[in-house]
């Protein structure tokens, strides 16, 4: 049985190319927007439609869960639909989604609008992403993944933050769901001027239901787990705890199912026999929880510590997104032109990430926009140099057959990396700022020389203000134990960017003997492959 699948022709017309390229890139920007939404909105969103954070925990879950069930099943849908029709429809519902989110403010339709946005944002940005790599040569692959990554790293790393904390502070969240729809309808307009290519036929792969729906429910209750879990301290709570074991139990059952269907399962594990995929795969793990976790963090600092509006929060990361670019654009210079290969460029992002969070963990209650932006433009560089080398690095050796499984397998696994590293990041502040009160609490004693002086300044200071003497006590009491309160807050962002710049140094070890291993095994499989030839003696 065959049907019509990817693998179109590579393009030769260079305007039909560019608005290919153009079209997947706002694809990927609305993305961006979408996902991104509730890190400064969530606030704003809360009040419009009266829900509880328990309620309200459903839109984040909702999209993240079925963002990640989209990049799963992108393999499956390419083999059966056009892949630039899937693109073009996965942008639409997401336009449509969007559009009817900033027209209502019920908590059911918006977590069902929620899932929709999901399903297709991970769905156009596999799909996206696969597109120019079927369409174009592998020569033209850093310039065009470069460009890629705009619209799908670094538009939800910086350009989202800065366009919602401007519609946040002179409209309302709404305006920031309206935006996406007409880049959406401008991303499928572009698309459809790029003429259909023909496809070729290939097998078709029947459709793993058993598998998807274990890997959907295991998606689920993990992605519940990851985003809730600091609220409910974790396992003390039952519902994290039996969600946690169902959604391992779920995942377990996938993949022993998966090797007992073999070649008819969801996805096709033969990307996992190129050792350099592996690696990237590993990489990709450990680079999505540097991403989404300092990501999580800046504007978190700004916004909670330094008393930043949301506009002045999100301007904070944009002037990073430039220098990402840049070092997208000259590492697939790089790697395009002077053939440098993907792997050189590794160390040198991993290690300007870490010494942007090493400076960033000196941050006070003092500390500014000026202050801090000369490491954050040190992060966008290194994220820049990273992840494109991984990308390339990943899906250099693969081919069209096994190309969108590989593609959405690396997505899941940068994702949820990412949700593990915010996971992790929330939890260590939350315990660091408990922790740092009652030490620092149990430092100020009333008869303290510093803590008199304190005292009796911020007294005569609230005295002279028009306040009695007694009241203007109490609220200098007050007064002090909000600032110790800050203080421990300040010591625990700090801790936490710290944590960020220690994973590499933690996980470089294992990086560098996974790639050897990885090596000697891949010449170790070579070897075995490789007929043995006996040269026969003469006899005498």
């Amino acid at each position: 049985m065959t049907a019509v699948t990817q693998a179109p022709p590579a393009l030769d017309k260079t305007s039909s190319g560019a608005a290919l390229i153009a079209g997947i890139m706002l694809a990927a920007l609305t993305e961006a927007i979408a996902s991104t939404v509730l890190s400064l909105g969530r606030g704003d969103i809360i009040g419009d439609v009266y829900a509880t954070p328990d309620e309200f925990a459903w839109l984040d879950v909702g999209y993240t869960a079925l963002k990640l069930i989209g990049f799963l099943a992108a393999p499956f849908l390419m083999n059966r639909l056009n892949p630039r029709g899937l693109v073009i429809g996965a942008a639409l519902a997401m336009g449509v989604a969007c559009g009817i989110a900033a027209l209502t403010t019920r908590l059911d339709v918006l977590i069902t609008l929620r899932i929709v946005q999901g399903f297709a944002g991970g769905t156009l940005l596999a799909g996206g992403q696969a597109l120019i790599f079927l369409s174009y040569s592998r020569s033209n692959q850093p310039l065009l993944q470069a460009l890629f990554a705009v619209g799908s790293v670094v538009a939800p790393a910086t350009i989202a933050p800065a366009l919602q904390g401007w519609l946040l502070d002179s409209e309302s969240w709404t305006w920031i769901f309206f935006s996406v729809v007409p880049i959406a309808l401008a991303s499928a307009g572009l698309m459809l001027v790029e003429e259909t290519p023909m496809a070729e036929r290939r097998p078709l792969r029947p459709f793993d239901g058993v598998g998807f729906l274990l890997i959907s429910l295991s998606v689920c209750c993990l992605t519940y787990v990851l985003s809730q879990g600091t609220r409910w301290d974790w396992f003390e709570e039952p519902r994290i705890l039996c969600l946690a074991v169902i959604g391992i139990a779920a995942l377990l059952m996938f993949l022993g199912q998966q090797v007992l269907v073999k070649d008819r399962g969801l996805l096709d594990y033969t990307v996992f026999r190129s050792e350099d995929f592996c690696f990237a795969f590993i990489v990709s793990f450990v680079a999505g929880a540097a991403l989404f976790g300092s990501a999580y963090l800046i504007p978190s600092f700004a916004v909670s510590i330094l008393a930043f509006t949301p506009t002045d929060a999100g301007l904070l990361l944009l002037p990073s997104g430039g220098l990402f670019v840049c070092a997208l654009l000259f590492a697939a210079f790089l790697m395009q032109v002077r053939r440098v290969p993907p792997f050189a460029t590794v160390p040198f992002g991993i290690l300007l990430i870490m010494g942007s969070m090493w400076m960033l963990s000196g941050s006070t209650a003092e500390s500014g926009t000026d202050t801090m932006m000369p490491a954050i433009l040190l992060r966008g560089l290194g994220l820049g140099f990273l992840f494109l080398s991984i990308t390339l690095i990943a899906f250099g050796k693969l081919n069209e057959k096994n190309l969108v499984s590989g593609i959405g397998l690396f997505n899941t696994g940068r994702q949820f990396g990412g949700l593990i590293g915010v996971a992790a990041l929330q939890t260590l502040i939350d315990h660091n700022v408990a922790w740092n009160f009652s030490v620092l609490a149990a430092n100020v004693t009333g008869g303290g020389t510093a803590v008199i002086q304190r005292m009796t300044t911020t007294t005569a200071m609230l005295i002279s203000k028009g306040m009695d003497a007694a009241q203007a006590g109490r609220a200098a009491v007050g007064l002090l134990g909000r600032s110790v309160s800050g203080q421990s807050a300040v010591i625990a962002f700090d801790t936490a960017f710290n944590a960020v710049a220690l994973l590499f140094v933690v996980a470089a070890p294992f990086l560098i003997a996974a790639k050897i291993g990885l090596t000697r095994l891949a010449k170790a499989r070579a070897a075995k492959s490789t007929p043995s030839i006996q040269t026969e003696r003469p006899t005498p």
